[in-house]
């Protein structure tokens, strides 16, 4: 069985049942579905999400996102961080993410467009690629509802998503 890596929009919908009642009914359910033994992860990029929210929302919002933290520490999740695998398998994606928009951008080569990509060319944010390298280094299922497709056409089957809010 594996391990589940929860993205910031799934932490959302859980957190705000008024704001996101059908997602968390569905992440709720779900959840209580799950055998006893499974780990519940939280990326520290995902921590790193949200304190931005708190520190660029205004007054009413920081105090949401303030209990959008304190909700996700009551349920004591695994924090996943960064090690240098997770680092090797970021650029092995970012790569290959680079390569498919070589072949979009046709008659260039790489030393022309070296550090120029924009993430709308890759198609892809870095946290989310950042995020995916997590999944993938510790065979962690990645749970958010993001579509994530140029990462998952470049990581094959080694990235495991599912959606719970469908």
């Amino acid at each position: 069985m594996r391990d589940f890596l929860i993205d910031t929009n799934m932490w959302a919908y859980w957190f705000d049942p008024q704001k996101y009642p059908q997602q968390h009914a569905k992440i709720k359910k779900r959840l209580e579905e799950l055998p006893p033994e499974a780990k519940i992860g939280i990326s520290v990029i995902t921590w790193g999400e949200i304190a931005v929210g708190l520190r660029e929302n205004t007054k009413q919002e920081s105090y949401i996102q303030a209990e959008h933290l304190q909700f996700i520490k009551a349920k004591k999740p695994w924090v996943v961080d960064i090690r240098t695998y997770t680092a090797e398998e970021y650029g092995k994606l970012r790569g290959r993410l680079r390569t498919n928009a070589l072949k979009r951008k046709k008659g260039l080569s790489a030393d022309d467009l070296v550090d120029r990509f924009t993430w709308l060319e890759l198609g892809s944010l870095e946290n989310d690629l950042w995020i995916a390298a997590q999944a993938i280094t510790r065979n962690l299922t990645l749970v958010t509802n993001d579509k994530l497709n140029r990462i998952r056409e470049v990581a094959g089957d080694d990235l495991h998503i599912e959606n719970w809010t469908t």
